[in-house]
């Protein structure tokens, strides 16, 4: 994609980038032409601005920024950041597949990897009806730009009755000499009896200027299907990211989703699931560990629209020094979705009296014959059990640290990679130290 020039603002240098580039993009024209209107109308968001009014995007995206990869990586930097010894791993770059970096070939029988671009074209049937289908653009101004200025990302099918049991690990690698502005979109369409572990990590390679990354991925469960998916955020204090993950289950699918968000400047996360079907089931989990003035912001959705389904929703968060984390998360139950089962839970420890937790549990009902919760709690560690562990012999920073371990743990032992579970216990207990 061409680089945006000077302009008055970086709404209008996004809407010049479109215009520069529509031509060369994957996909429909014309969804792309709808979406870019109505990210004009919406603007980007700013505090006044209610689903935004604890960070600051606006004053982010200041300056000038380009769409480019301007930094070639190594083969020892991308291997560095690899954490499977057994997986098929997919590495991009500012939101372009490295097909030489990643594992394309001698894929398992019903396993299609490609480019989303080459995808829109050679896997068109499977493209068309998946790629947008369940995402309103008019509803976020970022999901609006990225369906308008996608320019890459990484296409995955799994076909119908096929179990893949290797983790599909995805490396997404931030690179910036100069401001960079990267808009990825990803589609992930597990068919009807399959099976997947898909695994997203976000990375800062030599990452000098803002690399700020609004990205896409959505992940279709049709009947019967079961995916695991795990998002693992380690963006250094140069990477800013609205993410966002569109899940659309149809009848009888299992899928848990798992985001551990360790580091990155600013770090937004927008998680939606559309439970279109009966006798689903889905699980959402989140750890997040905050300090400096690092912001995480967590905004999930679960949209109840059939009958006879659960979800069950888990976030953690530690707070330290002047950081901030928000947990907003809405369960939406239909009319028609009776026998619903939802339940959510946030819970965060904060560490110091400069860091601050704001969270906002949400049920809207409009079906009478359900069982539903939500609850939440913040606090500092527990003295009492601080005076149990020393009293027994432990330092009070040894008794802290064991406590907060114990407290993480609760999301990390829900992870079904043993070498992903293993990676992020180690990842939390340096933090600690």
């Amino acid at each position: 994609m061409e680089s945006i020039t000077k302009q008055s603002s970086i709404k209008d240098k996004l809407i010049t980038a479109f215009e520069l580039n529509k031509n060369s993009l994957f996909g429909n024209l014309q969804n792309r032409e709808l979406a870019i209107a109505s990210f004009a109308n919406q603007g980007i968001p700013n505090r006044k601005h209610e689903e935004y009014k604890y960070i600051q995007v606006d004053q982010v995206l200041k300056g000038d920024f380009c769409f480019t990869i301007n930094k070639e990586l190594s083969d020892t930097e991308i291997e560095n950041v690899k954490i499977f010894k057994d997986a098929i791993t997919i590495v991009l770059q500012n939101g372009l597949l490295l097909e030489n970096a990643s594992d394309l070939t001698n894929l398992p029988k019903g396993l299609i990897i490609t480019s989303i671009s080459k995808a829109a074209v050679k896997y068109a049937d499977i493209f068309n009806k998946n790629y947008s289908q369940s995402v309103d653009v008019t509803t976020d101004s970022f999901l609006a730009l990225n369906t308008a200025l996608a320019n890459d990302g990484v296409f995955i099918n799994v076909a119908k009755g096929i179990a893949i049991e290797t983790p599909i690990h995805i490396i997404h690698i931030s690179t910036a000499d100069e401001n960079i502005f990267i808009n990825q979109r990803n589609l992930i369409v597990i068919e009807e009896n399959a099976q997947a572990k898909v695994i997203e990590s976000y990375v800062s390679v030599d990452c000098n200027s803002k690399a700020f990354s609004n990205s896409v991925t959505e992940i279709v469960v049709e009947q019967s299907a079961n995916v695991d998916h795990y998002k693992i955020q380690e963006e250094n204090i140069a990477g800013y990211s609205i993410s966002a993950t569109h899940v659309y289950q149809k009848s009888k699918s299992v899928f848990s989703t798992n985001t551990f968000t360790l580091s990155g400047s600013l770090v937004r996360n927008n998680l939606t699931l559309v439970l279109d079907g009966e006798y689903i089931e889905s699980h959402l989990n989140g750890l997040y560990l905050t300090n400096g003035n690092q912001v995480v912001d967590n905004h999930t959705l679960v949209d109840h629209r059939k009958p006879n389904c659960n979800s069950n929703e888990l976030y953690k968060g530690i707070i330290e020094d002047k950081s901030s984390a928000t947990f907003n998360g809405k369960i939406f139950v239909r009319k028609d979705a009776q026998k619903t089962n939802a339940f959510q839970s946030n819970k965060n420890i904060l560490l110091s009296d400069d860091g601050t937790i704001n969270t906002k549990p949400q049920l809207e009902i409009y079906a009478d014959d359900v069982k539903c919760s939500h609850g939440t709690s913040t606090g500092k560690l527990d003295s009492d059990k601080i005076f149990y562990l020393r009293a027994r012999g432990l330092s009070e920073a040894r008794s802290k640290k064991l406590l907060m371990h114990a407290f993480a743990s609760e999301v990390v032992d829900l992870i079904k990679v043993e070498e992903l579970r293993d990676y992020i216990d180690e990842k939390i207990t340096k933090r600690f130290e």
